[in-house]
Formats: structure tokens, C-alpha cells, sequence
């Protein structure tokens, strides 16, 4: 696979499915690169599924930063986009640009993805002119988890308009792509066919130009609990947990470590 670059991206929309995972470090960056993954989100979802946080409210730039730059060590391929934290953007246009640049500087990241629709326009457009590539992205948006009273699907009734028009404005400031969070099928449908930039959808239906999941999702490293949107393509949290308790079994034993792994 060659490089993934912005305008490979918005060349495959309705030809070839995107694909996007989220990863937070060195290693797992190396190995979703390595599989082919088109793109890598180093989302602010860091701060529920690696650093303990509530949720993604308390992630920091510097946090984002820090942590995309292992990303980025390892990607040879896959195309990185780095959130922008709840905060680090909507004060003004002069911060925006301010902290954007300087994730992008010195993350080695290739875009940031900001949440935000109609409101967030004058700011995707201020960054878009200062050459700094944005993701979108609208429907369940996690840094107004308060405003919303939860982790609640979007998009139902008298907000489906407004969802639309949300789009419209997310690619008229000059996004080159999309992401719908939590929203009916049909609707993640009408809003892929309305733009002619990429939608990548979670829990938006089959019908987006791509799909995104967060990667301890998709592992099964974070327990039981699996939102409907989530397909677990493995347990990994079963057999590092199995692996551990043979591990503090061999020793106990003495069974490990052994003669072949002992220096002579």
C-alpha cells in the first residue's frame, strides 16, 4: 500500500471503502500500519481507554501530542489525524490556529479532527487557510457528553435537519472528511449521498464511505460492556489475563524461568 495522503482519501469516496482505527502508542501504531489500515485516529478517547480518565473532558494537547508522537514513530503508510481536546479550540480562532499548529508541528500528525458543526465552521475554515488538514466530525460529539446528558444517539426527530445542515457546513469550511457518531442508519445514509467529501461512520450505519472503531473496542481489552455500534473481533483481555495468571503460576512453581532461559 502507498502512502495515504488527503487526496487519496476524497479519491475514494464511493470507489473503495476507507478504513480508520484509533491507536495510542508505539507498538499498536506499528501493527495497525502493518495490516493496512488506511487511516490512524490518535483520538481523545485516549483518556477513557488508556489513561483512566471519566472521559475524553480532562485530555490535555499536551497528552495528544505525546502520545501521537509514538504514532507516528511507527506509521509508514496510514495517514495519522490527532484530536484536537475539548477546549483547545473554542476560544477563539487566534487558539485554534495556535494550538492546531503546533500539534501538527510537533506530533507528526497529517490532520486534526475537531468536533463541532455549524458552530465550529469559522474555525475548520480558519485552519483550512493556514494549510492544516481537518476531520470533521458531528452526531454524538463526546466533548458535550454534559450538554447531551450522556453517551445518547443523535440525529432522531427535529435534529435531523440540523444534523444535515451541520454537514453541509463541516464540508463548505473546508473539511475533506467526516466523522457521523451515533446516528440512524438512514440518516449516516442521506448525509454520505448530500457530500462529496468521505463520511467515516461509528454507529452510523453500513452505508458511510468508511468505518472507525477504537482499537480496545475492537480487541475486547476493555470488558463486557460493548456499545451496540462495537464488533469485538477478539479477547484479548480473556488471554492477557490467562497469560498473566500462568505467568504468577511458573514462578510460584519454579517452572519458569528454566534452564533454556537462563544464562551459562
Amino acid at each position: 500500500m502507498d502512502k495515504i495522503t488527503v487526496p487519496v482519501l476524497k479519491g475514494m469516496k464511493g470507489k473503495e471503502k476507507i478504513t480508520m482505527l484509533t491507536a495510542y502508542d508505539y507498538p499498536t501504531a506499528k501493527i495497525v500500519d502493518n495490516a493496512g489500515v488506511h487511516t490512524i485516529l490518535v483520538g481523545d478517547s485516549v483518556g477513557s481507554v488508556v489513561l483512566g480518565y471519566p472521559n475524553t473532558i480532562p485530555v490535555t494537547v499536551d497528552e495528544m501530542i505525546h502520545h501521537t508522537k509514538a504514532v507516528t514513530r511507527a506509521v509508514k503508510q496510514s495517514f495519522v489525524i490527532i484530536d484536537m481536546p475539548f477546549m483547545s479550540y473554542h476560544e477563539s480562532i487566534v487558539q485554534a490556529k495556535k494550538n492546531a499548529g503546533r500539534m501538527i508541528k510537533e506530533s507528526g500528525a497529517e490532520a486534526v479532527k475537531l468536533e463541532g458543526g455549524t458552530k465550529m465552521k469559522d474555525v475548520i475554515r480558519a485552519l483550512v487557510d493556514i494549510e492544516i488538514p481537518v476531520v470533521g466530525h458531528i452526531g454524538l460529539t463526546p466533548q458535550s457528553i454534559h450538554r447531551m446528558g450522556g453517551y445518547k444517539v443523535q440525529g432522531k426527530g427535529a435534529e435531523v435537519d440540523a444534523l444535515i445542515a451541520d454537514a453541509k457546513a463541516v464540508e463548505e469550511a473546508g473539511a475533506f472528511m467526516i466523522v457521523l457518531e451515533c446516528v440512524p442508519r438512514q440518516l449516516g445514509k442521506e448525509i454520505t449521498e448530500v457530500l462529496s467529501i468521505p463520511t467515516i461512520g461509528i454507529g452510523a450505519g453500513p452505508d458511510c464511505d468508511g468505518q472507525v472503531l477504537v482499537i480496545h473496542d475492537l480487541l475486547g481489552l476493555l470488558g463486557d460492556f460493548r456499545p451496540k455500534f462495537v464488533k469485538q473481533y477478539c479477547n484479548l483481555r480473556q488471554d492477557i489475563g490467562g497469560a498473566v495468571k500462568n505467568f504468577i503460576e511458573e514462578v510460584k512453581s519454579g517452572a519458569f524461568p528454566d534452564d533454556s532461559h537462563s544464562f551459562h
